[in-house]
């Protein structure tokens, strides 16, 4: 297992067709990489107490949320996972949030969207490869 310091926070929530970013702000926090066979991650948000109705809510309705992180310093990339809360404790004025899940590989999901839109397009065989490899220069 691999421990790191987690910097910030936010849920990612889809709402009528529209994506928005909550920022949850941290006190401290920690992510760790378990290493199983599942690419299993844990994570702990300290945080105020103000979000307490928040992630009991997330956290009695099992859902699993979208969230972008990012480990170690604030200029590193984000990372996205989907992850599920799992306890919530309540310290003093404060609380964390532990929370698991896998990391979401953003870029091999951009990849099927757009091959999937082409497809749905009406491309195929060679146009396909064509198309795809058009657009993907066209996003660089």
């Amino acid at each position: 297992m691999k421990t790191f310091k987690l910097v910030s926070f936010d849920i990612i929530e889809e709402k009528n067709d529209d994506i928005t970013q909550r920022r949850i702000k941290l006190i401290d926090g920690l992510i760790i990489n378990r290493e199983d066979d599942h690419g299993r991650w844990v994570m702990e948000a300290f945080t105020d107490r103000s979000y307490k109705e928040l992630f009991e809510q997330y956290l009695t309705s099992e859902e699993e949320l979208m969230v972008q992180v990012k480990i170690t310093k604030q200029s590193n990339q984000p990372a996205t996972f989907l992850v599920q809360a799992i306890d919530v404790n309540l310290i003093g004025d404060n609380m964390n949030v532990i929370f698991k899940g896998t990391i979401i590989d953003r870029q091999r999901d951009q990849i099927e969207k757009t091959l999937k839109l082409l497809i749905d397009e009406g491309f195929q065989g060679e146009e396909l490869l064509e198309e795809f490899k058009r657009r993907g220069e066209n996003n660089k």
